[in-house]
C-alpha cells in the first residue's frame, strides 16, 4: 500500500545541553548562544511541556472516539525520563483485553528508523559506513543498470534514492515469495534517475539491511538484537514475527471495514523485516527515544548517527510557494515544524491492521510514540501532531485528525478497472476451460497456473505456495478475480485476459500484477 509518510524531522545538537536549559530557550541569554540555524521561531516557556502532557489523556480519548481505533499505547520522554506511558482501549479481537504500555504492537514502518539505528551502531563500530557499496557487501544483489549497481550504497537504499519504483517488491511479498527471491528479482525492475529521484521502497531498504547483516556475520534479526535491543534493555522488542506471535500481551490487528474496525487478518512481514517487521511496546520505545535524544548516548557515535537524521532525499517537494518541503534521511523523516524546530518522525502502516507514529524534537529533548492495532486512518499522526503542537505553541492550533484522515482515504480505494462494477449482461461467452488451462510464466512474477478445482471452477494459482484466485467470466476471454491483501484494498478486482492460438491461449495478461504495466505471462 502507498503508505503516508510524515515528513517532519530532526536536528541533533552537537553540544549536549541540560534538558532544563533546552526548555528555557525563550530567554534572550540562552537564545543568543545558538547559531542562527538553530534558532527556533516560537519560544517554549517553563511549564508548557508539562501542560501538553497533562492534556494528552483528553487528546487521545477524543481522537480514539472519532477514529474508532480499538486500541492505542502512547508514551512521552523528556529530559532523559519517561514522563507518560498509558494504554487506551482494547488489544484483542473480542474487545475484552486492555492495552497497556507493555502491549506488543507491530511497528510497521517504524522498523525503518529502529533498523537505521542498528546500522548506525555498525557504522560506529567501523563494520560498515553509510557509503559502503552494496557491490562489496552483497555481490549477488544488483539493479537493472550495471552502472547504478556499481555505485549503489547502503545510504542510497536507506534514503530511497536508488531509482527503484515506489514499493517495488511488495507485490511479490503479497504472493508469498521470500526475501531472497524478492531481492534477486529487483534487478528486473525499471529504474528512475539515480540519486535524484525518491520512491519509498521497502525491499530496497531491506537489501541494504541484509548487506549490513552479512558484513556483521549475523542475520538481521540477530543483528538488531545484539546491536540495539539488548544494550537498550528493549526486552519485548524483536525483528522476528514468531517472537511477536509468542507474546501473550500482544495487539491483534484490526482492518478498516464499512462496519468499523474488525480483526480479519494477521500481517506476516518477515520478508521485509528491516522495513516493516519489528514489534515493540510503548515502554520499550521510550528507551530508544531517550537514546536518540541523547545523540546516540553511550551506544552510537554522533558522527555515525547524524547522517541518518540529516536530509538525504526530497520526500515531499513543495507544490505551492508557502508549503514546507519534506526530507528523508537514512530511515528517518526530517522536517521543520511551523515553530521553526526540526522534528524527526516516521509513520508506519499496515492496511491489514496497524498504524504507528513517533516524533522527536531534539531542541526540546522531547519525544512521543503512538502505537495502534488498527489500519491507518490518521489517528496516530493526529495524536502526535496535537501533542507536539501543544509542546511548541501552548495549544492545539488546528484539527489535526481531520487533516490527516483525508490523506489516508485513497489507501482504501479498490484497485482494478472492473472493481465495483456489475458483470456485463451482453458479454461474450467465455472460451472452453481447455483453452485456458495450463501454466504461464513471467520473469518477475514467476509461474502461474490455471486449473479446475474440485467444483469445476477455473482457478488461477500464483506464488511459491500457490494462492488460489477463482476466475469469473467477464467478457469473452477476459476473466476477473477478486484480490485482497496489504497492497490491494477490500473490493479490488483484477482482470485476467487470455489470448493466442485457436486451440489454446498462448498469453495471459494480469491487470493487477504490474511490471511496466499489466504483467504478460507466456504459456509454458
Amino acid at each position: 500500500m502507498s503508505q503516508f509518510r510524515a515528513s517532519r524531522r530532526h536536528f541533533l545538537a552537537t553540544v549536549s545541553l541540560a534538558s532544563a536549559s533546552l526548555a528555557l530557550l525563550s530567554t534572550p541569554a540562552l537564545a543568543d548562544m545558538l547559531p542562527p540555524s538553530r534558532t527556533p521561531g516560537v519560544p517554549v516557556p517553563p511549564g508548557q511541556i508539562d501542560a501538553a502532557v497533562a492534556a494528552l489523556d483528553g487528546i487521545v480519548e477524543d481522537i480514539k472516539a472519532r477514529s474508532g481505533v480499538p486500541g492505542l499505547a502512547v508514551a512521552v520522554v523528556h529530559g532523559g525520563e519517561t514522563i507518560y506511558a498509558k494504554g487506551f482501549g482494547t488489544r484483542d479481537a473480542n474487545g475484552e483485553l486492555p492495552v497497556t504500555p507493555d502491549t506488543v504492537f507491530q511497528l510497521a514502518s517504524l522498523s525503518k528508523s529502529l533498523g537505521a539505528t542498528a546500522v548506525a551502531r555498525q557504522v560506529s563500530r567501523d563494520v560498515v559506513s553509510w557509503d559502503s557499496r552494496m557491490r562489496d557487501l552483497l555481490p549477488w544483489f544488483s539493479l537493472s543498470d550495471a552502472a547504478v549497481s556499481e555505485r549503489l550504497t547502503i545510504g542510497d537504499l536507506y534514503s530511497h534514492r536508488s531509482g527503484l519504483s515506489d514499493h517495488a517488491g511488495d507485490e511479490l511479498e503479497d504472493l508469498g515469495f521470500d526475501r531472497q527471491t524478492i531481492l534477486e528479482r529487483l534487478r528486473l525492475q525499471p529504474l528512475s534517475p539515480f540519486r535524484t529521484s525518491y520512491a519509498y521502497t521497502n525491499f530496497g531498504l531491506t537489501a541494504a539491511a541484509e548487506a549490513v547483516a552479512e558484513a556483521s556475520g549475523m542475520t538481521w534479526s540477530e543483528l538488531t538484537e545484539e546491536a540495539l535491543f539488548q544494550p537498550l534493555g528493549m526486552t519485548r522488542t524483536s525483528a522476528r514475527f514468531d517472537d511477536f506471535m509468542a507474546r501473550e500481551n500482544r495487539a491483534t490487528p484490526h482492518a478498516k471495514t464499512p462496519d468499523g474496525f474488525q480483526a480479519l487478518y494477521q500481517r506476516e512481514p518477515d520478508a521485509q523485516s528491516p522495513a516493516g517487521g519489528i514489534s515493540s511496546t510503548a515502554n520499550d520505545m521510550t528507551k530508544w527515544m531517550k537514546m536518540m535524544l541523547a545523540d546516540g548516548g553511550d551506544l552510537i557515535r554522533p558522527d555515525a548517527l547524524q547522517p541518518a537524521i540529516s536530509p538525504q532525499s526530497f520526500s515531499s517537494r513543495p507544490r505551492s510557494p508557502d508549503e514546507r518541503a519534506g526530507f528523508y534521511g537514512y530511515g528517518f523523516g526530517v522536517g521543520t515544524d511551523p515553530s521553526g524546530r526540526v522534528v524527526l518522525s516516521h509513520s508506519g502502516a499496515f492496511i491489514l491492521g496497524a498504524g504507528t507514529y513517533f516524533a522527536l524534537i531534539p531542541s526540546l529533548d522531547v519525544g512521543i510514540v503512538v502505537l495502534s492495532n488498527a489500519a491507518p486512518v490518521g489517528a496516530v499522526e493526529a495524536i502526535g501532531a496535537s501533542f507536539t503542537d501543544m509542546v511548541q505553541t501552548g495549544s492545539v492550533t488546528r484539527d489535526w485528525f481531520s487533516g490527516y484522515e483525508r490523506l489516508f482515504v485513497g489507501s482504501y480505494t479498490p484497485l482494478g478497472e472492473t472493481a465495483g462494477k456489475p458483470f456485463p449482461r451482453a458479454a461474450a461467452a467465455p472460451p472452453p476451460a481447455s483453452y485456458l488451462i495450463g501454466r504461464y510464466s513471467h520473469p518477475y512474477f514467476g509461474t502461474v497456473e490455471v486449473v479446475e478445482d474440485a467444483a469445476d471452477r477455473l482457478v488461477l494459482l500464483a506464488g511459491p505456495e500457490p494462492k488460489a484466485f477463482p476466475l469469473m467470466p467477464w467478457d469473452g476471454a477476459m476473466m476477473v478475480f477478486d484480490i485482497e491483501n496489504e497492497n490491494a484494498p477490500a473490493g479490488s478486482r483484477s482482470a485476467a485476459t487470455f489470448s493466442g492460438g485457436p486451440d489454446k491461449a498462448e498469453t495471459l495478461e494480469v491487470e493487477l500484477f504490474v511490471m511496466n504495466g499489466p504483467a504478460r505471462f507466456e504459456r509454458i
